[in-house]
């Protein structure tokens, strides 16, 4: 009987090692409304446990849940092993599946952004403003050190994603401006008399450009234009022979232009049915064979898409055209219809657009064009409706489109750049067409100014004839756009076009030639100014000929070469000798 009772005690006591083991080995996951959670240690003699360590949340744990530290009623302490380390840890920080790691119940909005329907679309159902309060629902995923990369968010009756970079936890740190005091010395001091929008109305927050290890843009992109016609991008295997015989290293290829789709893509299919008929119906294997070749030599490919200059978008889509606002009937400017930059449609399919392009042909980067409401319009802003729907302005429109676009484009592993007026590289007022510089670079990866010489007024900067003066110029405009830069947290690159064309007659029968020494002397006159980015050609015709006449001074590395043996012509504006247009 006595060895009965012994085996029966043994029993027992295995049996309770064993239950122990098993609770010793269970898994939790450290939690939290914050992307860290707090790991404590504690001392019999000690009446509370101590800080001893921080983890990110989503931590795996394992839990000995008979060792438990109660302190008062309310707070109980679970012992936890992290490894070889043992802590003790709060017991609401703990939990049994991965994603109810995230505990966040509210945030508020630091930086106005677009809420989007889903994780699958680029639909943007809403418009998130800053200081508001959003009720955290879910999220998609969330990064090693436990931030949220976007939350699903309910406010004011919508339901979406938002990108949890733009949200903060702290109602204050929401409505504060960042570095209020350079912001009030430098864009509340910009004007806005053609109503383009307060300066200071806009987002200046850093922001994180990216890095995407299997795409790297070059240092500086000596790029070439390429149109959609077949004759050129057909002909792909003659430009890049042409190509390597410089020093270009980047092409920049049309995918869709103001009534001129390259391809039958699926987006337009879907949000513009006649750009899709009226685009090339065989040449989505043009395309394909195309980027191919031009990443198999070794070349960085740059895809150009028109924003809101799109006539086709508003036959197919009146109600989110710029309208007249005496009929109602979208407004004719220029032979063109534009879709107002207000309304997020056109914004989606631009995106969507561009998310195929990279996804399907394998683009590296996305070059926005029109990028900005209609110009010229300052005489008739009382007889237009824009249809803002949320009371924006138009540099905060232009700004926001940027950023949603950026945040989807970037999502797919390629860049982002914009082209902008020239103008909007002055610092004294906000433009009528919503292009204000700072803000914008303060959010894209590549800013693309369009300073072609025959478009400046004459005595622009103080030089008299500007289009027959490239290097003096372009050195003068790109001056001011690197005084620009500084006026931003974190500036984007300055990647310039420039003019690879005669001198418009009208602007000046007289004018100059743009042959290999002149668009050498703008090239120069840009990077000596500090604007070492690159270049981009504007040749709408794309002519392999005439870039062959112009390989000379396609054929320098302007990034490397010390160019102030070379820079006297800059100080006196009449020494630079101007060659006869033909």
């Amino acid at each position: 009987m006595q060895l009965k009772h012994i085996l029966i005690s043994a029993l027992v006591f295995f049996a309770a090692l064993s239950c122990g083991r098993k609770q010793a080995e269970e898994t939790r996951y450290l939690a939290s409304p914050r992307p860290s959670v707090l790991l404590y240690s504690y001392c019999e003699d000690e009446d509370v446990p101590q800080i001893a360590d921080t983890m990110v949340r989503g931590t795996e744990v394992r839990i000995c849940p008979s060792d438990v530290k109660r302190i008062g009623k309310h707070l109980k302490y679970v012992h936890v092993k992290v490894g070889k380390n043992d802590y003790y840890a709060d017991e609401n920080s703990l939990c049994t599946e991965p994603r109810a790691c995230v505990q966040e119940a509210s945030m508020f909005v630091r930086t106005p952004a677009s809420i989007i329907s889903d994780t699958l679309t680029a639909k943007v159902v809403g418009l998130a403003p800053k200081g508001a309060e959003l009720t955290i629902c879910d999220y998609d995923t969330t990064f090693t050190d436990g931030r949220v990369r976007r939350y699903k968010v309910s406010y004011d009756g919508i339901e979406g994603y938002v990108y949890g970079k733009y949200l903060v936890f702290d109602k204050a740190e929401a409505d504060a401006i960042y570095r209020p005091d350079f912001h009030a010395a430098v864009h509340a001091k910009v004007r806005n008399p053609f109503g383009g929008g307060r300066a200071e109305g806009c987002d200046f927050y850093p922001v994180e450009k990216p890095s995407f290890k299997d795409n790297v843009m070059p240092e500086a992109c000596y790029s070439i234009y390429l149109n959609i016609s077949p004759a050129v991008i057909g002909n792909i295997d003659a430009y890049i022979r042409w190509a390597k015989e410089t020093r270009i290293n980047t092409f920049v290829i049309d995918i869709k232009d103001d009534q001129c789709p390259g391809y039958r893509a699926d987006a337009m299919k879907k949000h513009s049915p006649t750009s899709w008929q009226r685009a090339g119906a065989n040449k989505e294997q043009m395309y394909a064979k195309a980027v191919r070749r031009l990443h198999e030599e070794g070349f960085y490919v740059v895809g150009r898409i028109t924003c809101f200059k799109d006539t086709y978008f508003v036959k197919d889509h009146p109600e989110a055209a710029i309208t007249d606002a005496a009929t109602g009937k979208p407004y004719l400017h220029n032979k063109s219809y534009w879709p107002s930059a207000f309304d997020r449609s056109i914004w989606q399919y631009n995106v969507e657009l561009a998310l195929e392009a990279v996804r399907k042909f394998g683009f590296n980067e996305i070059n926005f064009d029109y990028v900005r409401f209609p110009d010229r319009m300052t005489g008739i802003e009382d007889k237009i409706d824009y249809h803002s729907r949320y009371g924006e302005s138009k540099v905060q429109a232009i700004q926001r489109f940027v950023a949603y676009a950026c945040d989807e484009i970037h999502a797919a592993g390629a860049y982002v750049s914009i082209d902008v007026f020239g103008e909007c590289a002055g610092g004294g007022y906000t433009t009528a067409y919503g292009q204000y510089w700072p803000a914008l670079s303060n959010i894209v990866d590549v800013m693309c100014g369009m300073p072609y010489p025959d478009h400046f007024a004459n005595n622009s900067y103080g030089i008299q004839q500007p289009w027959n003066h490239p290097y003096q110029i372009l050195h003068a405009w790109g001056s001011r756009v690197m005084d620009r830069q500084k006026e931003t947290a974190t500036p984007a690159r300055v990647r310039t076009w420039i003019q690879c064309y005669h001198v418009m007659k009208h602007v000046d029968p007289n004018g100059i030639d743009y042959n290999a020494e002149n668009v050498e002397k703008e090239i120069r006159g840009l990077f000596d100014a500090g604007c070492t980015g690159g270049f981009m050609t504007w040749q709408p015709s794309s002519s392999l000929e005439k870039y062959r006449s112009l390989s000379p001074a396609f054929s320098i590395d302007y990034l490397h070469k010390a160019s102030a043996a070379e820079s006297s012509d800059s100080s006196d504006f009449s020494d630079e000798p101007a060659t006869s247009a033909e």
